[in-house]
């Protein structure tokens, strides 16, 4: 399903596009096949930018740490960093791309960043959830931001969504765009006719922070596990601008990437300004990583 198709009048600017798929866990070669099919239709469609979901290439439910060492990858140069690369550059697009990456002996949920001049950026998964500590290494690298002519892109990983902190530190070194790969489960005591948890995070991350997020979920159930869906696309401001998607199709999302908007909506008047409001004198801004403040 084609959602704000970046084609029609009105539609200006570079277009992210969040693609919501069902991977199968350990068919490494066939999830990065249909990724490339689906990032081809969005790039086709416009899409300067295209997220996919978290593991895109491996699958998420593992039985063992084996296993997942198996399906794991050195980054940037595994074979599904390659293929993500070359596809970037033959289509003059950047991709943001769940990996399950092997450092040496250890494991991490990680994300590329690439684009049409090659390799950009990774980044490791913060926080992990439930089975994620018997296999992977929590991340090492804070949270990057990335220079690109789209905006200032950085990347968290679906439960790094659920500290607020993640999205603080993205905003305050100036990011534009918040990247997502998620695989997004049901939340204990979830009533069946509310959205996602995730979604109501989202947007209120987007709304305090300034920023545009791109959450790109995936769908079916895996080994017992099911996933939820509801992909989503949220303005700097806080309101949805695409999705969310359905709970159980394949489809892509697309919306315009303003960095002009997103960057005047953190004016909410005369008076305030969701990052220059901030209270440095109470709190450290940069939560004590001792990170350059970047301008907001």
């Amino acid at each position: 399903m084609l959602q704000h198709n970046p084609k029609e009048p009105g539609f200006k600017g570079p277009v992210v596009a969040c693609v919501q798929m069902q991977p199968q866990v350990g068919a490494k070669l066939d999830n990065v096949a249909r990724a490339v099919q689906h990032i081809e239709t969005a790039a086709s469609r416009g899409a300067s930018l295209v997220v996919l979901p978290e593991l895109a290439n491996t699958g998420y439910v593992f039985k063992d740490r084996e296993e997942v060492f198996a399906l794991a990858e050195g980054l940037p140069d595994g074979e599904t960093a390659q293929t993500f690369t070359e596809t970037a550059q033959r289509l003059g697009i950047y991709i943001v791309a769940g990996i399950a990456e092997r450092a040496g002996r250890r494991l991490y949920n990680s994300a590329i960043l690439t684009g049409p001049s090659g390799h950009v950026g990774i980044y490791r998964k913060l926080h992990l959830w439930n089975n994620e500590h018997r296999f992977f290494e929590p991340g090492d690298r804070g949270v990057p931001v990335f220079d690109t002519p789209l905006g200032r892109v950085a990347i968290v990983i679906c439960y790094d969504g659920w500290f607020p902190e993640t999205y603080r530190l993205a905003a305050a070194q100036g990011a534009d765009i918040v990247c997502v790969p998620t695989n997004w489960v049901p939340m204990a005591g979830q009533p069946a006719d509310c959205p996602a948890m995730a979604t109501t995070l989202t947007m209120a991350a987007a709304h305090s922070n300034g920023v545009m997020i791109a959450c790109a979920n995936r769908i079916g159930t895996e080994r017992g596990q099911p996933f939820v869906g509801q992909s989503l696309i949220v303005g700097g401001n806080g309101w949805p601008v695409a999705g969310p998607a359905s709970v159980d199709r394949e489809e892509v999302l697309y919306a315009a990437i303003d960095v002009q908007r997103t960057r005047a909506e953190r004016t909410l008047n005369a008076f305030n300004h969701v990052l220059r409001d901030r209270r440095a004198d109470v709190y450290d801004p940069m939560l004590g990583t001792g990170w350059p403040l970047s301008p907001c």
